[in-house]
């Protein structure tokens, strides 16, 4: 064989060398730190529109858990659905997101078309409308959340499923990519 084609077989070799880390570095950046999500459902109106896409940081999750920390409230969370929705019909491998309204110990109710946390009544300028049911109060269990959706009168959510395990977090909602015009950080209520 010629050193030329053993130059070409090298370039050759080099470059999908070259692709297949690039290929991997892609798999592990979206598998451990951050993925493309979309929107299914109205359950974040206002905030987040059905068809939105989001970008889903899974880092924080990971840091809480060895921190001992647990997410912000008022964080806007993915993840995986809770054991009794998936004995309802929920494949397991599908993402919801709603907004992370009480960690463990705080005392949640929803009472007179409000939301009291720790018997206190929360501003909440991403909720439009005034809630149509009642909550009696519940203390939010160790390592779990209590979640519920923006558009909290049509959410399936802890108001209907109780607590969230927090090992079911998979990642924050941080940015939206798509619609163009709104791209950027989730901003808390959206602005169209």
């Amino acid at each position: 064989m010629s050193s030329s084609s053993q130059k070409e077989i090298k370039k050759k070799y080099s470059n999908w060398k070259g692709l297949l880390i690039w290929i991997l570095f892609a798999l592990l950046l979206r598998w451990q730190v951050v993925e493309p999500r979309w929107i299914p459902s109205g359950s974040m109106l206002p905030t987040l529109q059905v068809k939105d896409r989001i970008l889903v940081e899974k880092v924080s999750p990971k840091l809480n858990k060895v921190l001992k920390k647990h997410p912000r409230r008022e964080t806007i969370v993915v993840f995986k659905p809770p054991q009794i929705l998936i004995d309802s019909g929920y494949e397991s491998n599908q993402a919801l997101i709603k907004r992370v309204i009480g960690i463990p110990g705080d005392k949640i109710e929803v009472r007179d078309g409000h939301l009291l946390r720790n018997d206190v009544v929360i501003d909440e300028p991403w909720v439009v409308e005034k809630i149509k049911y009642e909550m009696e109060p519940i203390i939010v269990p160790f390592q779990s959340l209590w979640v519920l959706g923006d558009n909290r009168n049509n959410s399936l959510d802890s108001h209907l499923w109780g607590p969230l395990e927090e090992k079911n977090l998979v990642g924050t909602a941080s940015l939206r990519y798509w619609p163009l015009k709104m791209l950027g950080p989730i901003r808390f209520p959206a602005s169209r």
